[in-house]
């Protein structure tokens, strides 16, 4: 029986080990539960299943005659906490908003079907607003490889459960970075698809235009073919490529658009991982990011924070002093902002996308750092805000935009903490990450 330490925690290889009897589900749920006991202190659950009842469920799976069906078999993961699970509460890392819910979010219905087991809720910084892991009443969210770090938000709780092997894969949000900023620290695939790809029904909003529900895995084909199961409308099939390599060409932005924030071993590792894409045959052109950066500005400098109000305003009117003071202020921002604000930057986004659809005209996708850098939970303490707004300088524009976007693992920087870039491309152009994305699995 393999120990926790050897096991693959993988899709494939889990899923045939349990099939095949070489693992059984009470050894791995035993082995799933000491991890979360060792790694407790790191912060990134909420609400963790007791486990005689996934014992309970685990074996109810063990007996059905089609298991060797089940895309999922036995396969352990975790939910955010701001989607619901039936009968579980839904906390937002708020607990004066806490709510049980009678049915589970379309996506845990799917994930469910196809034999998946659900071990728990996980922390995230509050109400889905911040990128940092550090905005929750239920603790910062630890590293998964130095504690002393920012495991990145908003889904902070469920990138750390997936990269320290509690869970083999599990489910984020994504507003404005909030699914590929934790894999960037976590050293995982963090898959953003398209708007609407897979539903947002059972999902307690941030920006309801533009959430997403988003993927942490162990590897590339791990990601995709979870998108397969969970989305709600059709994308090419995770095989279907339309063209080789050497027939892609890829974007980056100019130099003077570059940020790494002095940190140039993140800059030397972005160039060093390029090279995998060259070494593929991809063609290099250079871009202009200010229209990007200013299509991210509008989230936050926008009216679009009062989408975040909306999302809550009764809850917000009544119990705004149960909030965190980060989050507070974020939200009571919204009311510097009018109708006619609204519609202004309507307007200027109009603008920003035909500029940016003629800059990707003849681009297949675009490659970024997945962040300028990494910050210690201290740094953050410190100062919450404009660190913060740092780590979405190449993230805030996708989903305005409704571009897809893939956070690949992408080396470690002396410290021994991981450093990711991030693949993005127009909507419904998944397989194109996914291409390349399988240069960053081996």
């Amino acid at each position: 029986m393999p120990t926790a330490q050897k096991l693959d925690m993988s899709l494939v290889p889990l899923r045939t080990a349990l099939l095949d009897g070489s693992l059984t589900l009470e050894a791995l749920v035993n082995l799933i539960y000491n991890k979360i006991e060792i790694f407790r202190d790191h912060n990134a659950w909420i609400h963790v299943l007791p486990k005689e009842e996934v014992l309970r469920k685990a074996e109810a799976l063990s007996r059905l005659q089609n298991k060797h069906d089940l895309p999922l078999f036995g396969i352990p993961y975790a939910v955010k906490d701001n989607i619901d699970v039936a009968g579980i509460p839904t906390t937002a890392a708020c607990e004066k908003f806490s709510y049980i819910p009678k049915e589970s979010a379309d996506v845990v219905k799917k994930l469910d079907e196809a034999g998946a087991l659900m071990i728990g809720k996980t922390n995230l910084d509050q109400f889905a607003t911040g990128l940092v892991g550090t905005r929750s009443p239920y603790g910062a969210v630890k590293n998964s490889f130095n504690p002393t770090y920012i495991a990145g938000g908003s889904s902070a709780g469920s990138a750390v459960a997936v990269s320290l092997g509690m869970v083999s894969f599990s489910l984020g949000t994504d507003t404005a970075g909030s699914g590929r900023v934790p894999a960037g620290f976590n050293n995982l695939f963090g898959l953003k698809p398209s708007k609407r790809i897979i539903s947002t029904k059972g999902v307690v909003p941030a920006c309801r235009s533009l959430d997403c529900v988003s993927i942490f895995a162990l590897n590339s084909e791990d990601a995709w073919l979870l998108l397969d199961i969970a989305k709600d409308i059709a994308t090419p099939k995770s095989e279907q490529i339309d063209q080789p390599p050497t027939s892609l060409t890829y974007a980056i932005p100019r130099k003077e658009y570059l940020n790494f924030s002095g940190n140039k071993e993140y800059e030397n590792l972005y160039y060093k991982g390029l090279e995998k894409f060259n070494e593929a045959g991809c063609r290099q052109v250079e871009i202009d990011l200010s229209p990007f950066l200013e299509t991210g500005a509008l989230l936050y400098e926008g009216p679009w924070v009062a989408e975040r109000l909306a999302a809550i305003k009764d809850f917000f009117e009544s119990h705004s002093d149960s909030l965190l003071p980060e989050t507070r202020t974020i939200i009571e921002g919204a009311n510097k902002f009018s109708a006619v604000d609204a519609f202004l930057s309507l307007y200027k986004l109009d603008d920003l996308k035909t500029r940016i659809t003629q800059i990707m005209k003849g681009i297949d996708l675009i490659v970024v750092p997945t962040t300028p850098t990494i910050y210690t939970i201290e740094d953050i303490n410190r100062e919450p805000f404009a660190l913060n707004k740092n780590l979405g300088y190449y993230t805030n524009f996708v989903n305005l935009l409704d571009l897809c976007a893939f956070a690949v693992p992408n080396g470690f920087q002396s410290t021994g903490l991981p450093m990711g870039v991030t693949m993005i491309a127009r909507a419904h152009e998944e397989n194109k990450l996914l291409q390349l994305g399988k240069l960053f699995s081996r």
